[in-house]
């Protein structure tokens, strides 16, 4: 068999509307995001597990709000206009959140958050602040249904420069758990397993990898 002849370099996300993915697990989300600027209090948190496309939705909106990002930690409350904090699960300053959320019902605001678990669950000492993160409306991402699965596989493995035989996305679609972290780590494996001679991903490979069966791949070029 032909070995497969590809630059192992990784490319750069594309956070493009329309290569993002629309199926039952994530249509909801799409729509209530989509809503803007007729967010309750200008403001929404959008949740859901790693790797399920909430950053690229929220980069969708953040272009057609024409929004600032901001960092979780920043002490500077930024502009007055539209602004996109991501990974507020993983800390953030209290003052900044608090004064963007009030911010965000003025006209001309608004304000996109970003996080793996909901506002009832961010730790905050500001009595305040934690009656608006209660208040905070939430879009869920759920874990990829088969057709979000079935295009992230394939966004992961060009991402690699990968050219996947034709039955491999099909198959890893039977056997894979359900998640863009299972997703992500299969792809991971393939590519490594593909050696530096960079022989083909076929499903054969693909077999063996779920199998965990790496020792005898020189087997199967």
């Amino acid at each position: 068999m032909a070995r497969q002849l590809r630059l192992r370099l990784q490319r750069a996300p594309s956070y493009e509307r329309s290569e993002f993915a629309v199926g039952p697990s994530n249509a909801a989300a799409v729509e209530t995001v989509d809503r803007w600027p007729d967010w309750p209090g200008g403001a929404l948190a959008l949740i859901g597990p790693a790797g399920v496309g909430k950053t690229h939705l929220a980069q969708v909106w953040r272009a057609r709000a024409e929004a600032v990002e901001l960092p979780p930690r920043s002490t500077d409350v930024g502009p007055a206009g539209p602004v996109l904090i991501e990974d507020l699960d993983r800390g953030f300053d209290a003052e900044l959140l608090f004064h963007r959320i009030n911010m965000a019902a003025r006209e001309g605001g608004g304000l996109l958050v970003t996080a793996r678990t909901p506002p009832s669950a961010w730790t905050t000492d500001l009595p305040d602040l934690r009656s608006r993160l209660n208040a905070l409306t939430v879009a869920e991402i759920e874990p990829p249904d088969d057709r979000v699965l079935e295009v992230l596989l394939r966004r992961l493995f060009a991402q690699r420069n990968i050219a996947p035989q034709e039955d491999v996305v099909p198959y890893l679609l039977r056997r894979i758990e359900r998640s863009a972290a299972a997703a992500q780590d299969v792809v991971r494996r393939l590519d490594a397993a593909s050696g530096e001679d960079h022989r083909p991903v076929s499903r054969v490979l693909a077999r063996h990898i779920l199998e965990n069966d790496t020792e005898n791949l020189d087997l199967f070029d």
